[in-house]
């Protein structure tokens, strides 16, 4: 490996010190050495230099995605943390955090210790894990978060499961306060969503299945922002999914509570009609809305009550999508597909460059408190190159993931990552095979 890299004549985008334009960036020994203009590195070549000629392509900070499901322990049939991270770097991300519902669940220093161990030899993304708010993800007592957090998680969160007990929710925020983390959360009242499988509404009556109100997410939603605003603590509500939520967390932001929020690609773009012919793809938790919520995800996203674009990558053996679509697990994949879906909000809808970039970089390293999400001098050399202008096809049998749910299958896209550098090293490499 190179020990200095130099990356040509792109456009830097880094929101974090707001620069967009033409410049050359100088790598050394993993840490990002300079960013100066065309041609300023020009002297530096020798045989420990690699070069990337970027003229035509983006070069912003590594994509961070906080949310994901890597399966590993205890899930290896449908993903592994080695397989994810490749699918991580394959769509541009440099970094994910990965959910605590393994098994056994990531409510201990042990298993914390193992994701670690097992992302570093895989030697792709960094793995950042989430630490499970309560033992068991049950619901009923707080696991061991100091341990883990000396171990290495970044937040806690029981995702996948809604924290029922409101005293327990009150205790996890008022505890993590002491640690400085987030509290991840998945807004179901399980009483309104149960049994339910998609968006309550016309649509599931005509399909004869049955539905999760909007009511079930927003009722949590509330009940959350009263207790961050009770315990002065980090809140950070996963995958909305309705225009009242979206509106819920404006009006916390706009009474100075610690709230943060964060939307995936397929909210900003699918709606319950891709249900249609039991499409069990398109089942996902919580379930696709209308047309109204998807535009008001994008309107949240455009004035920064959204903070965050993460794809709650959620993989599933085929032999758990392809039944019934009432028996089918919910979630889909979405790490190689979220950049160009990103590319889409910018060029469809309007959201400026700059806002879309923000919520893959600099905003989900500040939710998690990581030191990464910036090309500033002194920063790991975390670093995505892109090609905005490829164009291709998407093919889930193509994907780095060892599952194929997606219901993005066939779809036209264009932009995709170049290369994905992750402490210096090119861990991801397209520039010979961007498009077919």
């Amino acid at each position: 490996m190179a020990e200095r890299l130099v990356i040509r004549g792109g456009t830097v985008i880094d929101p974090a010190n707001r620069v967009d334009g033409v410049r050359d960036i100088l790598v050394e020994s993993a840490v990002i050495r300079g960013v100066g203009e065309a041609g300023e590195f020009d002297a530096v070549k020798g045989d420990d230099v690699e070069l990337i000629e970027a003229k035509g392509c983006w070069v912003t900070p590594g994509f961070i995605d906080m949310h994901v499901h890597l399966r590993e322990p205890g899930y290896e049939y449908r993903e592994t943390i080695a397989t994810g991270a490749e699918a991580a770097v394959a769509g541009g991300f440099t970094s994910v955090a990965c959910m605590a519902n393994t098994k056994p669940v990531n409510d201990n220093a042990a298993v914390t210790e193992y994701i670690v161990e097992r992302a570093r030899m895989a030697r792709k993304a960094n793995v950042f894990p989430v630490g499970a708010l309560s033992m068991g993800l049950e619901g009923k007592q707080l696991a061991e978060i100091g341990e883990m957090r000396r171990a290495g998680i970044v937040a806690i969160s029981d995702d996948g499961h809604p924290v029922d007990d409101s005293g327990l929710m009150r205790r996890a925020l008022e505890y993590t306060r002491l640690f400085d983390l987030a509290v991840i959360v998945h807004e179901e009242d399980r009483g309104l969503a149960a049994g339910g499988v998609m968006n309550e509404g016309a649509t599931c009556m005509r399909l004869g299945l049955k539905g999760i109100p909007a009511a079930a997410e927003e009722t949590m939603i509330a009940r959350d922002i009263a207790l961050a605003e009770l315990t002065r603590g980090k809140l950070h509500i996963a995958h909305l999914s309705t225009a009242a939520s979206v509106e819920l967390v404006r009006q916390a932001k706009r009474h100075g509570l610690a709230v943060t929020a964060e939307a995936t690609p397929h909210h900003l773009f699918l709606t319950e009609q891709a249900v249609e012919g039991y499409n069990t793809n398109a089942k996902m938790n919580p379930p696709l809305r209308s047309e109204r919520d998807v535009e008001a995800l994008r309107e949240g996203l455009r004035d920064g009550t959204i903070d965050a674009i993460a794809t709650d990558h959620a993989p599933h053996h085929a032999d758990e999508k392809e039944v019934e679509f009432d028996l089918a697990n919910f979630g889909i994949i979405g790490l190689e597909t979220a950049l160009p879906l990103a590319l889409r909000l910018v060029a469809d809808a309007g959201i400026p460059r700059d806002t879309v970039f923000r919520a893959l970089t600099t905003a989900p390293a500040r939710v998690l408190g990581i030191d990464r999400g910036t090309l500033s001098v002194g920063a790991v050399a975390d670093i995505t190159v892109i090609d905005p202008s490829v164009e291709w096809r998407y093919r889930v049998t193509e994907s780095k993931s060892k599952s194929r749910n997606s219901p993005f299958e066939g779809w036209e896209m264009k932009g995709r990552a170049r290369h994905t550098i992750v402490s210096g090293r090119i861990v991801w490499s397209n520039a010979n095979n961007a498009g077919h």
